[in-house]
């Protein structure tokens, strides 16, 4: 019976070999087609309070190299996916409204379906980067989904949010499309960080207060009706910065601190985004001053605040991201455009 098999086999290989069409004479074989030259071995994950452009996102996300968790928002007693739902308007009302407007992590669970995509499509890590955990429990979610799963998962703690948070995201997943590992990936998003600033003045810390997110900055809360404070985000906290007495005060020294600190980094390396809520058009004044202060850098992208974080900072709130470019973001990275929205 194993001698019938091995023929029954022989004859196939030589059956199969006969079909195919012999090369014409002096026609050389078809080429293989060379492997890709880069292989992306690592998912990247954040979650939405990275205020990443939608379009940007768009574009990594179709191979499953990039994934933003959405971040609830309770306002009232309806729940709602930031990024999901089209919720600006209605946090807005709420806010101007005086209802209540909550924020939540994302669950375990969540963390632990998006960990097991990237697996089933052939990766073999994952690098998740979220919003400082001085601010939310997200990374502590996805610390609780990675010991789950089989494929290993670095968990990275930004120590900040916006556009702070997103411009690493944005170094990891360059690194990433450049074929690095997990802890290339980690590096890259990590060196991003920690040339990153972010600066922001809110008209009131009332919002703050609610959620409990004021830190440092409740040194102010005795006299948060008479002063309009200038905030920043340092070791993954929101600290005050300084004290000043009327809202175009705030603004103009917010604008001094931002052009400040760009004009320090590296001749042309400086990199700017502009949050808002609210108050399209002050952002968009506030931004074109800054790239008439500061000519070698690019116009600053001009973005509403994530809902998210929105809840928090509450309405009129103005930040500044200073960061910094690099080789590895600018290669593969698209120019972002000065949108506002």
């Amino acid at each position: 019976m194993p001698d019938r098999d091995a023929a029954a086999w022989l004859w196939l290989r030589e059956r199969l070999a006969a079909l195919r069409p012999a090369p014409r004479q002096g026609t050389p074989p078809s080429p293989v087609p060379a492997a890709p030259a880069v292989v992306v071995r690592t998912a990247v994950v954040t979650d939405s309070a990275s205020a990443l452009p939608a379009d940007w996102v768009h574009s990594c996300a179709g191979d499953g190299r990039l994934t933003v968790i959405p971040m609830p928002v309770m306002v009232g007693a309806e729940i709602y996916g930031e990024g999901e739902d089209d919720i600006t308007e209605t946090i807005a009302l709420a806010l101007a409204s005086g209802t209540s407007v909550k924020t939540s992590r994302p669950s375990p669970g969540q963390f632990e379906q998006v960990f097991l995509a990237a697996e089933r499509l052939g990766y073999e890590s994952v690098v998740s980067i979220h919003i400082s955990g001085g601010l939310s429990g997200t990374a502590d979610a996805a610390r609780l989904a990675a010991s789950r799963v089989t494929i290993p998962v670095e968990i990275l703690d930004s120590g900040t949010v916006g556009m702070a948070l997103g411009m690493g995201v944005q170094a990891a997943v360059a690194a990433a499309a450049a074929g690095s590992d997990a802890t290339a990936v980690a590096a890259a998003a990590a060196e991003q960080f920690a040339r990153t600033k972010v600066y922001f003045y809110v008209p009131s810390l009332e919002q703050l207060r609610r959620g409990g997110r004021i830190g440092a900055a409740a040194s102010l809360l005795g006299t948060m009706f008479a002063i309009k404070p200038i905030l920043a985000v340092d070791d993954g906290k929101i600290v005050p910065l300084e004290k000043v007495r009327s809202a175009a005060k705030a603004v103009a020294r917010l604008e001094e601190l931002a052009a400040g600190d760009a004009a320090s980094r590296p001749d042309g390396q400086a990199r700017l985004a502009v949050h808002h809520f609210g108050n399209p058009a002050e952002a968009e004044a506030l931004a074109a001053r800054l790239s008439a202060a500061l000519p070698s850098c690019p116009p600053a992208q001009i973005s509403s605040l994530p809902a998210v974080l929105a809840a928090h900072a509450g309405l009129g709130v103005l930040a500044v991201i200073v960061g910094e470019s690099s080789a590895t973001v600018r290669s593969p990275e698209p120019e972002l455009p000065a949108v506002s929205t």
